[in-house]
């Protein structure tokens, strides 16, 4: 038996999410049936973090034991052959130890988040990005943000489907930038909560539009009150970027 670490790039649109769902198509069920008609074994797919439905992956760590005997080339090949017509790739594998895990391996998490601002719709990132016509104000934005970096308790930006044992959580950096037509807001932290990152950026833009100053954004956190939050972005926008493990 053989653990198999595979890095996995897809695009959430058409999937109820990472996990494997009994009332839709997820990107773990695409891939353990990819896998089951290449090896003819029921190997579960274990990822890094769960994503939502129309969340996409940039750079999905997960892990998968495998009994019989392949190559890196042709695990990936199989995979990436079996898996289509969905929307999921496979960019590399690499055996790894036996007490390796994806999910509880894993130190760090990044996630990115794209508002396209301009006032025409989008024609090639329909379902990409979050679509905001309103001019934003990308410093008043990046000043909000950084009332969440820290160690904080997060319940106020939590779904209340969160089943995280604690609401409290060490945010490393929140990072806004203009790139362009678009903005981009950079999140890392160990871990985070259900809605977490969706609940944070949705509170900047009410910032960047005006309707929220960036000192709301501490009130909002200080609360501790899912009420209190201003807006949920939508998943769309959304990309798990990279999870990062030791020594790596």
């Amino acid at each position: 038996m053989t653990r198999w670490r595979l890095t996995v790039e897809f695009d959430g649109g058409p999937f109820m999410g990472w996990q494997r769902q009994d009332h839709g198509p997820s990107v773990q069920g695409a891939l353990e049936e990819a896998l089951q008609r290449m090896t003819g074994e029921e190997a579960a797919v274990h990822a890094a973090g769960r994503t939502d439905a129309g969340v996409h992956g940039l750079a999905m760590t997960a892990h998968c034991d495998i009994a019989k005997n392949l190559t890196e080339h042709r695990l990936r090949e199989g995979i990436n052959a079996l898996v289509r017509p969905h929307p999921v790739s496979v960019l590399a594998v690499a055996p790894v130890a036996d007490d390796w895990h994806a999910r509880f391996s894993c130190i760090g998490r990044r996630y990115l988040y794209r508002i396209l601002n301009r006032r025409a719709p989008p024609a090639l990132d329909m379902g990409k990005v979050w679509h905001v016509p309103v001019a934003l104000d990308a410093e008043a934005m990046a000043e909000g943000a950084q009332h969440l970096v820290g160690r904080h308790d997060f319940t106020t930006f939590r779904s209340v489907h969160c089943q995280s044992a604690s609401p409290l959580k060490t945010l490393d950096s929140l990072t806004v930038e203009r790139v362009g037509e678009e903005i981009h807001i950079r999140a890392a932290a160990r871990s985070f909560l259900h809605h977490q990152v969706r609940s944070m950026v949705g509170c900047l833009g009410l910032v960047g539009r005006g309707r929220w100053s960036p000192d709301d954004v501490r009130d909002a956190l200080e609360a501790k009150d899912r009420q209190r939050l201003g807006l949920n972005a939508p998943p769309e926008g959304l990309y798990f970027v990279e999870a990062i493990y030791p020594g790596a």
